[in-house]
């Protein structure tokens, strides 16, 4: 039985010495809440540079309903295929690991909550994130990001073990507090992040009915066999998160590369909210792909 991409096939090539070699697996996974931006195009183009000996595969993740929009879908497709990427398996030219969008792909999601609750690894959690700032009693990881959980706010063991469906309820997973969590990254070296210290209790499920990103992510990795996951370096810390969720369900990680990120003449990050740095402002300022993805950003 195969469903929402179990069994997957991973292709096989031939080492130089003739012994069997796995093929690498890439993938282009935007989330289409605004116009891609020339961070965006570098990034995506390592990617596709990374994955050029094997197979690259387009994925939209667009489970942010709120934001997500059909049009930055197209014109991230479009964009992209302007700068020169190609993909083999994607929602505009299909494939045999389809549908290849996120929010198509929800019966194979509520399968992954099943094996995990079933596990005991996740539990249902009714606190809001004010609950967690109130409650707050370890820093935050990021100024922007979700505070670290606090133990005191956890459910019991064994909380939710008789849900048949995640229900209107956010669900966590429970973390091993303490435990180091360790990987050597392509681009950016050895990484250690240690759990309940640099993030707690993460989301794996949304009360509305959604998985959240780190669930989200790690079953379509699986699901479409990516052997390497090329993306920005601020994800590293989710890296570590997604870490523990294979080791839940008995899966084999891919491997990881970060890349640096691009920041503006201020130093900030760039964002899709950026004036004049997408993909598709500078195509029609004239730029050519080239420029996009190599030249200095004060020359674009």
């Amino acid at each position: 039985r195969r469903r929402g991409g179990r069994g997957v096939r991973r292709e096989v090539g031939v080492h130089p010495d003739g012994q069997p070699a796995l093929m690498s697996r890439g993938r282009l996974a935007p989330t289409p809440t605004g116009y891609l931006h020339v961070g965006h195009a570098r990034t995506f183009a390592l990617a596709a540079a990374r994955a050029s000996a094997g197979t690259l595969l387009y994925r939209t993740e667009d489970l942010d309903a709120g934001r997500c929009r059909p049009e930055f879908a197209a014109a991230a497709i479009e964009d992209l295929r302007w700068l020169g990427l190609k993909w083999t398996e994607g929602p505009d030219v299909g494939g045999p690991h389809a549908p290849y969008v996120q929010s198509q792909r929800l019966p194979w999601f509520r399968d992954v909550w099943s094996q995990l609750q079933a596990t005991g690894a996740i539990y249902p959690c009714d606190k809001s994130r004010k609950d967690v700032e109130r409650s707050l009693t370890a820093p935050h990881a990021e100024d922007d990001a979700e505070p670290i959980f606090p133990p005191a706010l956890r459910a019991p063991l064994g909380a939710g073990r008789e849900a048949r469906e995640p229900g209107p309820t956010n669900w966590r997973f429970r973390v091993p507090d303490g435990e180091t969590i360790t990987f050597v990254d392509a681009l950016q070296g050895p990484q250690t992040f240690v759990a309940g210290r640099d993030f707690g209790d993460f989301l794996v499920w949304r009360k509305d009915g959604f998985p959240a990103y780190e669930l989200a992510v790690v079953a379509d990795d699986h699901a479409m066999g990516i052997t390497e996951v090329v993306r920005g370096a601020d994800l590293l810390l989710s890296t570590a998160r997604q870490l523990l969720l294979y080791r839940a369900l008995g899966w084999t990680a891919p491997t990881w590369a970060h890349a640096p990120l691009i920041h503006d003449a201020d130093g900030k990050r760039l964002a899709k909210r950026t004036a004049g740095l997408s993909i598709r402002e500078l195509s029609q300022k004239g730029k050519t792909p080239e420029e996009v993805l190599t030249a200095p950003l004060d020359q674009l």
